[in-house]
Formats: structure tokens, C-alpha cells, sequence
């Protein structure tokens, strides 16, 4: 495969990806060069590659169960990062929905379910392909955005509802969120970060980059603060073992 090396051929490249159902952690990013070209690098992954293996299982081995118990009723999307998986889709009935949350809440290694499974009729063709081009061009701009570790983070959209996933600075995350907000298509935002601490030079106005060991470390302490402007509006209760960093789940607007 050839890369062109400027920003729009990198936007490009990510939406072919998405489209292609490639997953949200693929290892690029396009950083700004001095003439406004971009440069093609490899961007770090904060997950170690048992974390990545294990979160590869419980969504192959929980999808299967769904498809399984719903026989063809239904669609339901499973994404697990750090362990904590978020169910995105239709059901028929609730008690499919109860159904779907229990049998991933029994898939070995979950560590947290948020559940934003909707009782109603499929999407059809033509809302999955407008979701599926929201979220290539939600992640196209992540990855063109300064400060946002785009690796970092996995992007889905349900119905117009783009929901972010990963384990940030609360810097990162608004940095995130307000690249998410500011695309076309996105009709509403919800993000389900694991917060970690932030470097003393990110308090003073640098840049947040998380250190090596605050990552997935059970020692480092989250930050509670939602950012500012944010109203937290909890999706549903996150199962998640004890001294493990809390999910924050948050619902926000698009940006008029």
C-alpha cells in the first residue's frame, strides 16, 4: 500500500478504513509539518498486548453469544476496551436487552457493562452507512487533532450517537469530545472514559501526556471532575470491580 504524505490523503486513508470496519485503534497519526504537510508516524497504543488480546476474546466470544441467544433478532454491537464493554444496537423487546447484558456480563474477564442497547426496530441500510461515514470522519479528525491521542481512544456511532471509549487525561478527553462534537452528522455525544491523572506539566498548561505507569496502573487515582461545561448523565450503572478506575459516562449536545 502507497501513503500520500499530506493531511487530506490521511483523512482519507482513515475513512476508507472505518468503512472497511477496521478497528478504531489502528496505528497512525498525521502530525502537522512547518509547510502544513503532514507526516505519516506511528502513534503509540496505551494498552499493553495481553489487554489488547483480552479485549479481541471478550468481543469475538460475546458477540457469538449474542448471535447465538437472539437467532437472527436484533443487532447488536459489542466494543470492549480495557476490559469494559459497551453495547450499542437494537433489540425487539426488553427482555432481549436483559438478555444481551447478561450473557456479556458472563463472558470471562468483563469488567464493566454500559448498556446502550435500544428496544426498537433494526436501523436499516441507510442509517448504518450514515453511521459508518460519521464515525470515518469523526475518527479522520481525532487523528489531525493536536493533543487528542488518537490511538487511544475507540469511536462508534448508533443511530447519529457517536460514543468515544478510552483511558485519558481529563485534557484528552475535552480535547476529544470537542473534535467529536464539531463534526458534521454527530447528532449527540457520549463518552465512557476511564479518566487517569495527569502529569504535573499538563496542570501547568502543557500538553497532557499520560506517563508510562499511570496507564491501566490499579495504583493511579482517577479524576472524578467531569469537564467543564459537561453534564454527566449516567447511561446505566457500570458493574466494575473494586479498585479498578470508575467508567464516567457522559451525554452531551452537538456543538451548533
Amino acid at each position: 500500500m502507497t501513503f500520500c504524505m499530506n493531511r487530506l490523503a490521511g483523512v482519507c486513508l482513515v475513512a476508507a478504513l472505518a468503512g472497511a470496519g477496521v478497528s478504531g485503534c489502528v496505528p497512525l497519526a498525521i502530525v502537522g509539518g512547518a509547510a502544513g504537510a503532514g507526516t505519516l508516524m506511528f502513534a503509540a497504543e496505551r494498552r499493553s498486548n495481553d489487554t489488547q488480546t483480552a479485549d479481541r476474546t471478550i468481543e469475538q466470544e460475546a458477540q457469538q453469544s449474542v448471535v447465538n441467544a437472539l437467532g437472527g433478532r436484533g443487532h447488536v454491537t459489542v466494543t470492549s476496551y480495557y476490559r469494559k464493554v459497551l453495547l450499542t444496537g437494537e433489540v425487539p423487546a426488553e427482555q432481549d436487552r436483559q438478555l444481551v447484558y447478561s450473557l456479556v456480563n458472563g463472558t470471562p474477564g468483563v469488567q464493566g457493562i454500559v448498556n446502550e442497547l435500544a428496544v426498537m426496530p433494526n436501523s436499516g441500510p441507510a442509517q448504518r452507512s450514515s453511521d459508518t461515514y460519521v464515525t470515518g470522519k469523526v475518527k479522520a479528525r481525532l487523528m489531525d487533532a493536536n493533543g487528542v491521542p488518537a490511538n487511544a481512544i475507540r469511536t462508534i456511532t448508533e443511530r447519529g450517537t457517536t460514543y468515544i471509549m478510552g483511558r485519558l487525561s481529563a485534557q484528552e478527553a475535552e480535547f476529544a469530545t470537542q473534535v467529536v462534537r464539531q463534526t458534521s452528522g454527530v447528532e449527540r455525544v457520549v463518552r465512557v472514559i476511564d479518566l487517569i491523572v495527569e502529569p504535573p506539566a499538563a496542570k501547568a498548561g502543557t500538553a497532557a501526556v499520560a506517563p508510562a505507569g499511570s496507564v491501566g496502573s490499579p495504583a493511579a487515582a482517577p479524576v472524578s471532575e467531569p469537564a467543564t461545561g459537561v453534564v454527566t448523565q449516567p447511561v446505566i450503572q457500570p458493574t466494575v470491580q473494586e479498585a479498578r478506575p470508575p467508567i464516567q459516562v457522559q451525554t452531551l449536545p452537538p456543538v451548533k
